[in-house]
Order: structure tokens, then C-alpha cells, then sequence
């Protein structure tokens, strides 16, 4: 599923992206970070899943096609068909999503955005006004976190709605504008109580594409 990420934004978007929160960046003293991973879990029952309920029928059909009878023979096709089924599985991980449930995707993207967003450093900037924008392509699901300094002074539910409305722009096949927008709903949010700061530097990347930070100042310096 790794390359769901790399395919999620165009070069162009990419670059419009960075460019919005580097424009963003410039009325708030918070750090917001989008960052894009393939999927939050690889939901190894799922697979299983998917490959057993797509292979048995398909080997009882091979067997009535062929006239096989016997429980040895459907054993044979079946454990052929369901081996083939698995690989198709991984390569089109799509085919195993109708077996996770909601819930469970639910929790697997609120613990993966919170991993990136210790593992990012996004609990270290310096007045702790780091915002992590994460997307996890395979789920098709947003989650939104903030820093304390942030959380003291807004409600975590101000960031539902931007979640939602981003969401509704991934599933209308308009990522990149959807993700400006989300970038620029977080900046007036958190603009009225962290301002921009005379000595304010841009301390984190401004896009992480499955762990790999996309941003114009390390570019211009290698």
C-alpha cells in the first residue's frame, strides 16, 4: 500500500501546498504540518478475510467447471485460488476494506496521527503550537491534532468541522484544494492567539509525504 501516498498529490499540488503553508505560516506563530501516509495499519485479518471469502467460491465454481467431486480436489483448488486471491488482496488493497470495520479504522488513524506527531517533533516547537493535518489515503480518513498550546486556548472541536470539509474534498477527487483550504481554516483559527512573532522561524517541514518532508528552504540549501 505504499505507494497510495506517493500518488495521492500531483508534483503541482505538492508545491501549491507547500506554498500555502508557507503563506499561512506568515500570519501565526503555529506550526501546521500536513502530512500524508499510505494507511494507518495494514489490517492483516482483513486480508485473510478478503482472500478467503473471494476464494471459496471461486474454487467451488473451478471445481463444478472442471467436474471435480471429491473434498481432496476442492482442497487442492482452493488452497491454489487462495494464494492467488491473497496476492490480489495486496496488490489492490482496496478489495479488503469492506471487511474492517469503521471503528477500527477510526482508532487506527487517531493512533497513527499521534504517533507522527511525536515522532515528527511537531511537541517541540517553541510555544508548543504544533498542528499535525493527517491524511491516511487508504482509510480515506483526516484526523487533526494540536499542541497543548493550542488546545489551551481552542476547543479540539473547532477542528472537526475542517476535517469533514476536508474529507469531502478528498472524496471529490479535489486533495490539493481541499488541503489548502484545511491549511488556511487552521491558520485563522489559531491566528487571533498566536499571532506572528518578530523572531518567529519555520521550525518544521510544511509537507511530510510518508515520512519525507517536502520543503523549499531544504530544497534551496542542498
Amino acid at each position: 500500500m505504499k505507494h497510495l501516498a506517493k500518488k495521492f498529490l500531483s508534483d503541482q499540488e505538492r508545491e501549491r501546498l507547500v506554498r500555502c503553508v508557507e503563506e499561512v505560516e506568515k500570519t501565526t506563530s503555529g506550526e501546521i504540518v500536513p502530512v500524508v501516509i499510505s494507511a494507518s495499519y495494514h489490517y492483516p485479518t482483513a486480508t485473510h478475510l478478503a482472500a478467503l471469502t473471494l476464494g471459496i467460491p471461486l474454487a467451488l465454481l473451478f471445481c463444478w467447471i472442471i467436474g471435480a467431486t471429491n473434498m481432496l480436489a476442492f482442497a487442492a483448488v482452493f488452497l491454489t485460488i487462495y494464494g492467488i486471491t491473497l496476492l490480489a488482496v495486496n496488490v489492490k488493497p482496496g478489495l479488503k476494506r469492506p471487511f474492517i470495520a469503521r471503528q477500527a479504522m477510526d482508532e487506527e488513524v487517531h493512533e497513527a496521527a499521534l504517533v507522527n506527531f511525536y515522532t515528527l517533533g511537531l511537541h517541540r516547537t517553541r510555544d508548543l503550537t504544533g498542528i499535525i493535518i493527517l491524511v491516511s489515503v487508504f482509510e480515506r480518513k483526516v484526523q487533526i491534532l494540536a499542541d497543548k498550546g493550542i488546545n489551551d486556548k481552542v476547543p479540539p472541536l473547532a477542528w472537526e468541522s475542517v476535517a469533514e470539509e476536508l474529507t469531502r474534498g478528498i472524496r471529490e477527487n479535489r486533495a490539493g484544494e481541499a488541503l489548502c483550504a484545511a491549511v488556511r481554516r487552521c491558520g485563522e483559527i489559531i491566528a487571533e492567539h498566536f499571532p506572528i512573532k518578530a523572531d518567529d522561524t519555520n521550525e518544521l517541514p510544511n509537507l511530510i509525504i510518508e515520512g519525507e518532508p517536502v520543503d523549499p528552504d531544504s530544497r534551496s540549501s542542498s
